[in-house]
């Protein structure tokens, strides 16, 4: 076994998960609205569909990788969908006071959700196939790649919890009007990314 997977996969882990995307911005409107907990649950759903393509692109699950792949049409599609509600739910979300706890989904079905949506983009294993490709780690199998997967959660975990810190430290300075222009702001490029996904599915 080697110990320095746990760090690269940590590196990578955090490197992959900083690109703003559609995700990035429901968590961001997640933490805005209903506060840092809530958000940071949002993101260990990420973390954890990170870590699991990342699995099965370190375990070198070549069928696994092929039915995921050769899905992206409907996962596109589906994910695109998703997309399209949230944004429309977003854009029409009255700016106001931070939410009650009774006002929101439970804490499982924030993770549970941003999961569900993160998993509907199967191209995401090529990209950890092709990293971990140039480490030399891509089907090793055993320990290397339960401690390379395991590196990936925590890495992508870490930013998780730097980005939700962050907007949760601002979210009391952020005005009504701003949370009003910030809403529709994200609906309109969650409706972009909605096209985007939509579109690459289909191209594909």
């Amino acid at each position: 076994m080697d110990p320095s997977l746990f760090a690269r996969g940590l590196i990578l882990g955090f490197a992959i998960a900083i690109p703003v995307g559609p995700i990035s911005l429901l968590t961001i409107r997640r933490t805005l609205a209903h506060g840092w907990t809530y958000g940071f649950a949002s993101g260990l759903g990420v973390a954890l569909a990170d870590a699991t393509y990342g699995g099965i692109a370190a375990f070198g699950l070549t069928a696994v990788t092929a039915i995921l792949v050769g899905g992206r049409l409907v996962l596109g599609l589906v994910g695109g969908a998703v997309l399209i509600v949230l944004a429309w739910r977003t854009i029409r979300t009255p700016p106001g006071v931070a939410a009650e706890p009774t006002d929101r989904p439970g804490l499982g079905a924030a993770f549970a959700s941003i999961f569900g949506l993160t998993m509907t983009n199967p191209m995401t294993i090529l990209s950890f196939a092709a990293v971990f490709a140039g480490l030399g780690v891509v089907g090793r199998g055993g320990a290397d790649a339960a401690i390379l997967t395991l590196g990936v959660f925590f890495g992508s975990a870490a930013w998780w919890l730097v980005l939700t810190t962050a907007v949760a430290a601002l979210r009391a300075r952020i005005t009504t009007g701003l949370l009003a222009w910030l809403n529709r702001a994200s609906g309109v490029l969650l409706l972009g990314f909605a096209a985007f996904a939509i579109g690459t599915a289909v191209v594909g």
